[in-house]
């Protein structure tokens, strides 16, 4: 019998759905009707249950609030042109969960739950599922370590949860960012290339002295030299260089994005020339000074594609031009439609619930 046979469903009394405002789709402020919850005690994971949208009941003491036991995934679905629902890329978000559960020392969440339990979350919160342009149901599988014990150690206890809520676009406007050179996001042999919170929780003190300096996010740069790109705030970067889509390499340091690996395959399919290789700070400058570069946004999850306005480089703010129908805009408009099945799905993206 496979694990997902014995998910249990338990419906909602009361949905929250009237309460949302769909012209005014704040980021996180809606949470749908029901969560999945699956727990691993000393080894095994127990049945899966869907339930409904509920606080946690957790010990003072248990491991996560303590010692960073968590991990996490952001992913989305989508209203699709003919009625019907779309997940996008469940393979490789659940490829991207395992790596951070390994890191983080955490239970291996099985497929069949991960995937399955997904499927039938959202088909459950179908109506929580928007249909206005850019806007998607926002998918969050988290888990935390819920062992009850002060003391340093790998907890033997595990509680994985989804959660979801409609989303509209997280960035309306082009952004501005500084290149970080003081702090750092996260080091070679480090936890960078795994979805942990305290990777996020570090980058809260350098985000927010560099918005007291008038910018959006930070552009990290690596913690052995501060001379070379690797994210933009929690995003993938990516630049548009002698007409060449350049991004840097993926390392320990860096997240594997999803959008990041689907906008290169989407660059590729274009004909347009892609370069996954380090840019360094001095590049950048000369770039603006040569005006050779035309373009720069970062990628992600939730906020798709994020046009960067400006940069700030050693106290200089060098300007983008304002490109309307640029390279940023083709991949996003590819992607929304394929999403959203006005264009194919030739790489077999979608997850139809």
């Amino acid at each position: 019998m496979e694990m997902t046979d014995t998910i249990r469903i338990q419906k909602t009394t009361h949905s929250d759905l009237p309460l949302v405002d769909w012209n005014n789709l704040e980021f996180g402020k809606y949470n749908s009707d029901h969560m999945l919850v699956c727990d691993f005690v000393r080894g095994h994971w127990q049945s899966a249950r869907i339930v409904p949208f509920s606080n946690l009941s957790l010990s003072p003491t248990t491991l996560a609030l303590h010692y960073g036991q968590t991990i996490f995934e952001g992913m989305k679905a989508f209203k699709m042109i003919d009625g019907r629902i779309s997940i996008f890329r469940i393979e490789k978000h659940y490829e991207r969960f395992v790596r951070s559960a390994d890191r983080m020392c955490m239970g291996v969440i099985p497929k069949d739950i991960f995937a399955e339990g997904l499927r039938k979350l959202v088909e459950l919160d179908a109506a929580w599922v928007p249909s206005q342009g850019g806007s998607a149901l926002y998918i969050r599988p988290f888990m935390i370590a819920t062992e009850a014990r002060l003391g340093v150690k790998v907890s033997e206890d595990y509680k994985f949860i989804i959660v979801s809520g409609p989303v509209g676009p997280l960035y309306q406007k082009p952004i501005s960012v500084k290149v970080e050179t003081e702090f750092v996001r996260a080091s070679k042999g480090g936890t960078g290339y795994a979805k942990c919170g305290g990777n996020y929780g570090a980058a809260f003190y350098p985000t927010k002295k560099a918005k007291e300096q008038g910018f959006d996010q930070v552009l990290w740069t690596d913690a052995k030299e501060n001379k070379y790109i690797e994210e933009s705030g929690t995003m993938n970067a990516m630049f548009v260089i002698n007409n060449k889509l350049v991004t840097p390499p993926l390392s320990d340091s860096i997240l594997e994005g999803i959008t990041r690996d689907s906008f290169l395959i989407l660059a590729k399919e274009e004909g347009i020339t892609v370069e996954e290789r380090p840019v360094s700070i001095d590049e950048l400058k000369e770039a603006f000074q040569k005006k050779t570069i035309t373009e720069a946004f970062g990628v992600g999850t939730a906020a798709v594609s994020s046009p960067i306005k400006t940069i700030g480089i050693q106290n200089v703010r060098y300007e983008l031009p304002q490109i309307k129908n640029g390279l940023s805009d083709l991949l996003k408009s590819k992607l929304d439609a394929i999403r959203t099945g006005k264009m194919p799905d030739t790489n077999h993206w979608n997850n139809i619930v």
